[in-house]
């Protein structure tokens, strides 16, 4: 996996960087700013871009815009979006009506080193990551919003959250304490609740979690 990383801090960049190098993924770029993403992409055709939402100058949403330029150019990549803070506006403004190949997560994941390395494959391989604040977030209670997703039972809402992290069947096993049996009849049913078409199970995974941000809109 070939890798290009925008973040305007160099102590966390670098450390980004070792990271990756240290489990056998390759970073081609590491730049400061948006447009410095772009030619980046542009010259390297990285398989995986991950982003730090606020970057120079304004620090406001300059590496959002950025991202959501880079996907619109090379909608084959794959985004990873860093934020220090909740900000579930931002990421459906990132995901809007594609979730294939989108990751959102909150900077302090990256210390959970196996997890993160796990989101990065699964971004790159088209999946959807979104980071477990996000998700509780998109799922609060809203006065007088239709909850699509008011079929789930509580077992099925805990799958679909960890879903929307990118876990694999086996993983949300682990850390539920049930067997991967259990899961995938649980993920049957929450695709038959959703009345998500019968299609490639990954592709419907990916259509599970964007319920979730109709949610918020």
């Amino acid at each position: 996996m070939r890798v290009v990383i925008a973040e305007d801090l160099a102590l966390l960049r670098e450390g980004l960087v070792a990271l990756l190098r240290e489990n056998q993924i390759e970073v081609v770029a590491q730049v400061e700013d948006g447009p410095a993403l772009l030619r980046a992409i542009a010259g390297h055709q990285p398989d995986l871009a991950i982003v730090d939402v606020r970057l120079p100058p304004t620090f406001s949403d300059e590496g959002l815009q950025a991202a959501i330029e880079a996907r619109r150019r090379q909608p084959a990549l794959g985004v990873l979006v860093l934020s220090q803070y909740v900000e579930t506006a931002y990421a459906s403004e990132l995901i809007g009506d594609d979730t294939a190949g989108i990751g959102y997560l909150l900077k302090e994941r990256v210390g959970d080193v196996r997890a993160f390395i796990e989101a990065l494959h699964s971004v790159a391989a088209g999946g959807t990551v979104l980071d477990r604040q996000v998700v509780a977030e998109l799922l609060a209670p809203r006065d007088g919003a239709t909850e699509p997703l008011s079929g789930l039972t509580a077992r099925e809402r805990d799958v679909l959250a960890l879903m929307a992290e990118g876990r694999s069947n086996a993983a949300i096993a682990e850390s539920l304490f049930v067997t991967s049996g259990a899961v995938e009849k649980h993920i049957t049913s929450i695709f038959n609740k959703l009345e998500l078409p019968a299609c490639n199970d990954d592709h419907r995974r990916v259509l599970a979690v964007l319920a979730y941000l109709r949610v918020a809109r």
